[in-house]
């Protein structure tokens, strides 16, 4: 099975900026149990995906622990000396990283909007074909964690199996792969639903990692308008 590396997708705190986003959660009173919780049920979804999760989302999941232990002691009733909230450090590092995801970002778009114009004598560019490239770029601008949240959504609904067999693994990711070329060729899109409907839990998870290699591979892109729904897989072109 193929393992891989986390680090060519997004990182913890890319993870916790998804969860404030996605809650519409206030960053400076982050509901540190919950989020502690979720964190460790997606670094869980990853090894199940044999994913490479990095020590960084180790170390994150540990400070989040380490803060929660710390907010369930009791405060100073008296108000002198009183300490700063446990979770202070962890949202300035927060907001820092999200200011530097943010420029980046930014200077990418524009980086993206100078290759579209061209120095030529008696030429007029429409800008507002530019802003339409833009708006496309957004509703294909999918994480890695809107991608395993429709994954866990998907695994969530299958019915429960009270009892565990011991089975070969009836595909491969070359295989999936291969599948899912097919159908874009003759597609164009492909939702993601509707192509692991009718799977069994094991060749959820092998399609899944299959995605993730073609990704990977900028074989394909994602597309998704309705934000944390269903994604449709694009073929990209060569």
């Amino acid at each position: 099975m193929y393992k891989i590396k986390l680090q060519d997708f997004e990182g913890p705190f890319d993870l916790l900026l998804f969860f404030v986003k996605r809650d519409e959660l206030d960053v400076y009173d982050i509901p540190i149990a919950r989020i502690t919780k979720e964190f460790l049920e997606y670094i869980q979804i990853m090894q199940i995906l044999d994913l490479d999760v990095a020590g960084d989302f180790i170390v994150t999941a540990s400070t989040l622990m380490q803060i929660k232990a710390r907010m369930l002691l009791p405060r100073n009733e008296n108000g002198e000396d009183e300490e700063e909230d446990p979770r202070a450090d962890l949202v300035r590092r927060l907001l820092e990283y999200k200011r530097y995801k943010e420029m980046s970002f930014k200077l990418a778009r524009l980086e993206a909007r100078q290759t579209k114009l061209y120095n030529r004598t008696n030429f007029r560019y429409d800008e507002r074909e530019i802003e339409d490239d833009e708006d496309e770029d957004i509703l294909k601008n999918v994480t890695l964690f809107d991608l395993i949240a429709s994954f866990k959504r998907a695994i969530d609904k299958m019915p429960r199996i009270k009892h565990h067999s011991i089975e070969k693994v009836p595909v491969t990711v070359e295989e999936q792969m291969n599948l899912i070329y097919d159908k874009l060729e003759k597609e164009g899109k492909l939702a993601f639903y509707r192509l692991i409907s009718n799977m069994r839990r094991i060749e959820i998870v092998v399609t899944f990692i299959a995605i993730l290699e073609m990704a990977r591979s900028n074989r394909i892109s994602f597309e998704q308008r309705t934000p944390y729904e269903d994604f449709v897989i694009l073929k990209q072109a060569s």
